[in-house]
């Protein structure tokens, strides 16, 4: 098969397509996916960086699971397709089925995981043709959405309703931000709206009548302050040297949730802020069970709706990621397949 294989860690001439690629074949409970659209993400690009590591960029924990990444790696967290085999065990009636994959996988290789796999990072992922994945984390999905905009759901929309789940987001309340035009904040923003409260979105003045649309009550400038003891939740994407000010502006016993750093991971904390507030930290990433599921429900139902900004083809990934990382755009950026 062909696809896009990450060769090590560095710039994008680490991204190589083959047309030599072996082809997949499902084991016992697993079937094998023809890929049709994946999509960018952060992820993608902090694994190709090593950015994940904590010992100085090296590559003893640069994955997810803080451990060393296999090369060559087909990356790709995010995926659309259709099931064209099936493994033994598999219920034949699934064959045909068009599906989303799970990003965030408990099972591989016909066993339970102790800890979780994640697409493209532990094992293959969605930059190349076919893709075999056990049969639970391949979701059916029925909706007339195209392939790109499928593909632009599973790992921003896991990422930002796993955040709410965790948080314990209900109705009435009100939830604060960051990095709001991005994949998972957009998402975060639709996906709290669907919830019952009230967001508050922070992001570049540009970009503000779009979140609007969306449906945010308000939206902060990324250098405004905002106003203190005034929120239940905050979701956090972006950390930085402003971190602080985000845990001011929760109400006491208020829940604070991460699953991103892009200005920074390294953040001053006062624990005194912790303690005196009550404050509660949720770090988010492997999914609660049932998360995934529920976000097809929503898109089948028609109560989130996709924000593509741009299509590439996968053999452009180089100038996909290079539009990604200029982040003049509103949503995701997806990749479709030859």
């Amino acid at each position: 098969m062909s696809g896009i294989v990450l060769t090590g860690h560095g710039g994008p001439e680490c991204l190589v397509w083959r047309d030599d690629l072996p082809m997949p074949v499902p084991m016992q409970g697993e079937v094998l996916v023809r890929l049709r659209a994946a999509a960018v993400n952060n992820t993608d690009i902090n694994t190709r960086l090593a950015w994940y590591s904590k010992g100085d960029g090296t590559v003893d924990d640069a994955s997810w699971a803080g451990v060393p990444i296999a090369f060559p790696r087909v990356q790709g967290i995010d995926g659309c397709g259709e099931i064209v085999a099936l493994g033994e065990g598999v219920a034949p009636a699934r064959r045909g089925e068009r599906v989303l994959i799970e990003p965030c996988l408990r099972w591989a290789n016909g066993r339970a995981l102790a800890q979780p796999w994640f697409l493209g990072s532990e094992c293959d992922g969605s930059f190349a043709q076919f893709l075999r994945v056990d049969a639970r984390h391949a979701h059916r999905v029925d909706s007339p959405l195209s392939d790109g905009e499928l593909a632009s759901f599973p790992c921003s929309y896991s990422t930002a309703e796993n955040m709410l789940v965790r948080t314990g987001l209900g109705a009435g309340e009100r939830v604060l931000v960051t990095g709001a035009s991005g994949g998972v904040g957009s998402a975060a923003l639709q996906l709290a709206r669907a919830h019952g409260a009230e967001v508050v979105a922070i992001t570049v003045p540009q970009k503000a009548d779009a979140l609007r649309e969306l449906g945010a009550a308000d939206v902060l400038d990324r250098d405004a302050v905002p106003a203190a003891n005034s929120f239940d939740v905050v979701v956090d994407l972006v950390g930085g040297a402003r971190w602080p000010l985000l845990l001011d502006a929760l109400k006491p016993g208020g829940r604070y949730a991460v699953s991103g750093a892009i200005a920074g991971p390294i953040v001053p904390l006062d624990l005194r802020t912790l303690y005196l507030k009550d404050l509660q930290f949720f770090g988010c990433t492997a999914l609660n069970d049932g998360v995934f599921a529920g976000l097809v429900a929503q898109i089948e139902a028609g109560r989130i709706k996709p924000l593509v900004a741009a299509e590439y083809r996968l053999r452009e990934i180089a100038a996909a990621q290079a539009a990604f990382a200029e982040k003049r755009h509103t949503g995701k950026i997806v990749l479709l397949h030859d």
